[in-house]
């Protein structure tokens, strides 16, 4: 019998490091168990703060030549993989009409279902649902654990983001962007979206906030900007809405940097700031930055 080469013995130690972290894994998914005991009673067992957290350690800790993109890549496989331990876990999904008018439309589909499936697990259930309305009712229901829905835009007929403007228990609230792992530029892949679940926001020292301010008039957009920067509230996007009839409304979405609850001592200065007593300011919902890689 021949010799092991040293190409045999280097196989030989691959496949003891790779019996070694199944073995980590087993281990792994047995805590887990015992977390999901813990968790008896709750509907919804995902926690994305948490998830952004165990992804941005890793990435911070990680040396070598191996891509930290595949390595974030294994570990919302292993997440994923996991959470649906924990319970059921399924994903619901609108495709913007902007999408529909594209000739390429199943090919972006596709892409857009793959950047999902790159967050949410190669194997998660997913359906799709024809409106936004159809999708946020049946992450309320839950009917799905989570909806994915396009970015907002500054300009939209339609917007999805009004229908969450409610203090009704159950409605859904940001809870991520997607892509999180980003991937580059030149890439076919290039969506952006919300993720909404109905759980309440939790920091992760990374995150922005999205808030919606509703009145019953209209106000000057740059009167919304100069009540946001006096309140030290750093906004990045803002998009507005008008409900006409009889009671009108107006709602101002604004996308802004840092964890922000009700209770803020910003919420309050953004309210004496716009000078409106009528006005009524919600936050609904946070997302931990995704990875730039």
């Amino acid at each position: 019998m021949s010799a092991n080469t040293p190409l045999d013995d280097l196989r030989q130690e691959i496949d003891a490091i790779d019996d070694a972290i199944h073995d980590l894994i087993i281990a792994r998914t047995k805590v887990v168990e015992r977390v999901r005991k813990e968790k008896q009673g709750q509907k919804i067992k995902i926690r994305p703060a948490r998830e952004c957290s165990i992804i941005y350690r890793l990435m911070e800790r990680h040396t070598g030549p191996f891509p930290k993109r595949e390595l974030a890549r294994i570990w919302r496989e292993l997440i994923v993989a996991t959470l649906s331990i924990e319970g059921p876990f399924s994903i619901g999904v609108h495709i913007s009409d902007e999408y529909k008018a594209n000739e390429g439309f199943n090919i972006m589909q596709r892409e857009y279902c793959n950047m999902i499936r790159n967050q949410y697990g190669s194997f998660t259930p997913m359906s799709r649902y024809p409106t936004a309305t159809k999708l946020i009712d049946a992450v309320k229901g839950h009917e799905v654990a989570i909806g994915v829905l396009a970015m907002p835009k500054q300009r939209e007929q339609n917007p999805w983001w009004p229908l969450l403007a409610s203090d009704t228990m159950g409605t859904p609230r940001i809870i991520g962007r997607l892509p999180f792992i980003n991937v580059p530029q030149n890439s076919s892949i290039n969506f952006d979206a919300l993720v909404i679940c109905p759980i309440p926001s939790e920091p992760t020292g990374q995150d922005h906030t999205f808030l919606i301010i509703e009145t019953g008039k209209e106000i000057n957009p740059k009167k919304i900007s100069s009540a946001l920067r006096k309140a030290d509230i750093k906004q990045v996007f803002s998009a507005a809405w008008q409900e006409k009839g009889a009671n009108p409304r107006y709602l101002y979405l604004v996308e802004a940097i840092g964890f922000i609850t009700k209770e803020d001592s910003t919420i309050l200065l953004l309210s004496e700031y716009l000078d409106d007593k009528k006005a009524l300011i919600r936050t609904i919902g946070t997302y931990g930055q995704p990875l730039a890689l």
